[in-house]
């Protein structure tokens, strides 16, 4: 698997210029709330990602008066060797990714070097917010083990945005919507199949986490809502070409899927109290985190920020029994209570590092 032994952060959020090395288990990162725990994270995520966690643009990950950004880092390969990873951002949206000494021609080529799994607060988001961060969440998991979905998703993406401007243009030429449809009906099937199989295959390992971590308590369930259900895209397309012309966009697609998440037959978000949410969210994260391994054969990077927030102390418990276990990897772990996390991490491994943090500078203790 890889392994994190060394990053240098500039100019990222509140993080002017630091250097850490961490250890291969427990990595753990202290602090006040604003000090920075999170940046730092974000940072780990950026370079597996080349996207931040956050922010949906790069104009919010720069210090203050800066107009550029850079992250890299060493990791150990599971081929045996060190690799050096970089990125590189300017506010000009240009963004360089070199593997060692390489420049990386496509961003996309990096998707999935450095796997990577990652808990925090915002996961909320996933439940309160709409369709759009659902289906992103999917893409970001598929994505990382399948090239080919995350082509098919950026392709799609592209052929849609091309179709709705030729539908807001007043486009009555049916000849080219049909080219449209049939490439959009071509890749929206692959991407349907490859969502559905996720679901099929999250749905246990979810649930058996749920069950571990609240005790058994409760049952949850992600239900997988699609047009594509009741017929293919092709036959979709064309029986609301009509509408859509007249709603000047397109009506019928992946691009409307959605993923309800369920306990006791109810939406989370209706009936989940915060911490059932939460447990709810972790459940799938490690879930994620477990479909990774078997597919890459190795653990992703697992980052828990501020994973204590809104778990009782049972749920805190069966957690981290499980992190404690012999099938999760490098982890990173923050907290806003530093004898807390060390209470904690003390008992589960003797191979952990940990940092304080203030003011956007890590000291090591």
């Amino acid at each position: 698997m890889p392994v994190l032994k060394h990053i240098v952060v500039q100019n990222f959020r509140n993080i002017e210029l630091q250097e850490l090395d961490f250890c291969g288990n427990v990595n753990c990162i202290s602090g006040n709330n604003g000090e920075g725990k999170t940046n730092l994270m974000d940072a780990i995520f950026y370079l597996s990602m080349t996207k931040s966690a956050f922010s949906v643009t790069d104009r919010y990950n720069f210090r203050t008066g800066t107009s550029s950004f850079a992250i890299s880092a060493e990791y150990a390969m599971p081929s045996g060797l060190d690799q050096r990873f970089s990125i590189q951002v300017t506010d000009g949206g240009e963004k360089k990714i070199r593997h060692d000494d390489k420049l990386l021609s496509k961003i996309s080529d990096h998707i999935g070097i450095l796997p990577v799994v990652m808990v925090s607060p915002s996961d909320i988001s996933l439940v309160s917010d709409s369709g759009e961060e659902r289906r992103k969440f999917v893409n970001s998991v598929i994505s990382q083990m399948d090239r080919e979905y995350m082509y098919a998703v950026q392709l799609y993406n592209r052929l849609l945005v091309q179709r709705n401007k030729y539908l807001r243009d007043g486009g009555c030429d049916d000849a080219l919507l049909d080219t449209f449809d049939a490439q959009l009906s071509d890749l929206g099937d692959v991407i349907y199949r490859r969502r559905k199989d996720l679901v099929d295959k999250l749905n246990p390992i979810v649930g058996s986490y749920y069950t571990r971590l609240s005790s058994g308590k409760e049952n949850v369930l992600i239900s997988y809502k699609s047009d594509l259900h009741r017929s293919s895209l092709s036959e979709l397309l064309s029986s609301s070409r009509e509408k859509d012309r007249v709603l000047k966009y397109t009506s019928a697609g992946v691009h409307r899927d959605d993923f309800i998440f369920e306990m006791g037959s109810f939406p989370i978000r209706r009936c989940g109290s915060q911490g059932q949410m939460k447990t709810f969210l972790v459940s799938l994260k490690f879930a994620q985190y477990e479909l990774m391994k078997n597919s890459y054969g190795f653990p992703p990077l697992l980052l828990l920020d501020d994973l204590f927030d809104k778990l009782d102390m049972d749920r805190t418990s069966n957690m981290l029994q499980m992190v404690a276990g012999t099938d999760f990897g490098q982890i990173f772990l923050s907290d806003s209570n530093k004898v807390r996390l060390q209470g904690i991490v003390d008992n589960i491994t003797a191979d952990r590092t940990y940092y304080d943090t203030s003011g956007g500078c890590f000291t090591k203790l």
